[in-house]
């Protein structure tokens, strides 16, 4: 009976795998990919991260951080599938580290730089308000966050670099450089634009900065060793270059890059 039972059992199988295949329907399994995610990029992945699973059937579990320390967390051998830097500079390294497989770097946005206060009085003209010293400016650390090499950059370019740099308040990440300015701790500061749609309160006081004080801040992402043979790692990637993606990057405030494999 017991023999019976199971070669009918085989047979019921069999007959769901054809049909599968008669039906072209793949049975691909559903897979875990664990993302390591720089902070300015956050109010975007809690967008992005239903679509992909709800297209796919995979899931996302996400780390979010300043780069410069999710890169010396990945040199350390944390458990990330893929990295999405909020530069270039990093996923090259860990390419030429060995760290990441070679040939899957992938730009997936180009962050724009704001000066922003919750103010809504403080300010129209960001220089002239730079220009007049403020109390406490805010920024994100240059050595761990992208964002704050580049808010450097406008101050060294508009020659307030060493004027400022006694009221400056430094984030270890572009996030808590935000929560700086939003808590009132520090009266403006410079952040992502993404960073403020996402923002709740009143709009404050907003200028864009000119891309001409500042060195272009292209985030790339790269496949991780540890993900190279996960589907959903792979699948992620590939979701972040469609045109659903690429529409919720845009409207979260990020200009897309050119993608020259694509």
């Amino acid at each position: 009976m017991y023999s019976r039972a199971r070669t009918r059992l085989r047979r019921a199988v069999t007959g769901l795998i054809t049909a599968g295949l008669v039906l072209g329907i793949s049975p691909v399994r559903a897979e875990i990919t664990t993302l390591a995610v720089a902070a300015n990029f956050t109010g975007t992945m809690a967008r992005l991260v239903p679509a992909f699973e709800q297209q796919t059937g995979h899931q996302v579990r996400v780390s979010y951080g300043s780069t410069g320390k999710l890169y010396a967390q990945i040199h350390q051998g944390a458990p990330f599938d893929a990295f999405m830097a909020a530069d270039d500079e990093r996923p090259q390294l860990l390419e030429q580290h060995g760290l990441a497989v070679t040939g899957t770097r992938l730009p997936y946005a180009e962050g724009r730089l704001v000066l922003w206060s919750r103010n809504s009085h403080l300010f129209i003209d960001g220089i002239s308000y730079l220009q007049s010293t403020p109390q406490r400016l805010a920024i994100g650390n240059p050595k761990t966050a992208p964002y704050g090499i580049a808010a450097m950059e406008v101050l060294e370019n508009l020659g307030l670099a060493e004027t400022l740099k006694p009221i400056l308040v430094s984030g270890d990440s572009i996030a808590q450089t935000f929560q700086f300015i939003a808590t009132g701790n520090a009266e403006a500061g410079f952040v992502a634009l993404a960073q403020v749609h996402a923002w709740k309160g009143a709009k404050g006081s907003l200028w864009q900065v000119p891309a001409t004080l500042h060195q272009p801040i292209s985030q790339h992402a790269i496949l991780l060793k540890r993900g190279e043979e996960n589907p959903a790692t792979r699948a992620w990637l590939n979701f972040l270059i469609t045109s659903k993606a690429q529409a919720i990057i845009r409207e979260d405030g990020y200009d897309i890059p050119h993608q020259p494999n694509h």
